[in-house]
């Protein structure tokens, strides 16, 4: 037996073809990847090349490679992973309890008369209103901590959910629910396998809206009570005319809201799977 490979035989000739298969897809999904975030590499090579030509100031606008150099030393420093963490933690949080209220509200509001005679004015006034105008209360009410913070998240993130939820429901098509009706389905059994698998599109676009609210909400709140996350981090390094920490503020924001709306939108992708959209190209 030889104790060398043979590279000519046809198990290596499989090898090689699938090697070449798996750099061919993968050129390919680099390729995409760069066509369509094209616009973004250079915004960022714009930034980079101005902030260096000495039109502005450092100060004004540190080069991109000075502020990923900070970003870097917040990483090591355990620094962004505290602030992160905060941030994550009360904007998910929130968003988790305005996505499981919304839907129930929204559901009850759809089909209960009274429910809907009850919060119809209430969500017709609070929709459009600005919520952070309730920040004041929420600190009087529930102090300077976490407590009133996702309260307001809450508060921010939850009318998009339930005019979703409101729209989709009412939006199902009456001729299921007759159908479903005329089979014998109780309202339990309507609701469940009818009415929510065909509102579940529309629903995960209220989601969608409410997620980077959530998140938006979060940022402010902590600018505007201090504490940890990367909202008080920027107002901080601000306060010590710290430019590149802001902008390693806004970077460290952008890079975190730009997975969360990626990951909501691979999650929608896989819950509609059964649906036609999910045939359909998308741009998120």
């Amino acid at each position: 037996m030889s104790g060398t490979l043979d590279r000519s035989g046809p198990l290596a000739a499989a090898h090689r073809e699938r090697g070449r298969r798996f750099l061919a897809g993968a050129l390919r999904g680099l390729a995409r990847g760069t066509r369509s975030n094209l616009t973004l590499i250079l915004v960022l090579a714009g930034w980079e090349a101005y902030a260096r030509s000495g039109a502005v100031s450092n100060f004004l606008l540190p080069p991109l490679s000075v502020v990923l150099e900070r970003v870097w030393q917040d990483t090591v420093s355990g620094d962004l992973f505290l602030n992160l963490g905060a941030t994550l933690y009360r904007g998910l949080f929130g968003f988790v309890i305005a996505a499981g209220a919304g839907v129930m509200l929204g559901i009850l509001i759809a089909r209960n008369a009274v429910v809907r005679w009850f919060f119809d004015p209430i969500v017709s006034i609070g929709f459009p209103m600005p919520k952070i105008a309730f920040l004041p209360i929420f600190m009087l009410w529930f102090g300077l901590y976490d407590t009133s913070k996702v309260t307001m998240i809450v508060v921010s993130a939850i009318f998009p959910v339930v005019t979703a939820t409101v729209v989709a429901t009412e939006g199902v098509d009456k001729e299921l629910a007759w159908s479903a009706r005329s089979l014998g389905a109780s309202e339990r059994q309507l609701l469940w396998e009818v009415v929510l698998p065909a509102a579940l599109p529309q629903i995960l676009t209220g989601l969608q809206v409410a997620l980077p609210v959530a998140l938006i909400v979060a940022i402010v709140t902590e600018m505007l009570m201090g504490g940890t996350g990367l909202g008080a981090a920027m107002i901080n390094a601000s306060r010590f005319a710290d430019s590149s920490g802001v902008f390693a503020g806004i970077v460290e924001i952008g890079v975190a809201g730009f997975c969360l709306v990626r990951g909501i939108a691979a999650l929608r992708r896989r819950l509609l799977r059964w649906h036609q959209e999910a045939q359909e190209r998308t741009t998120v």
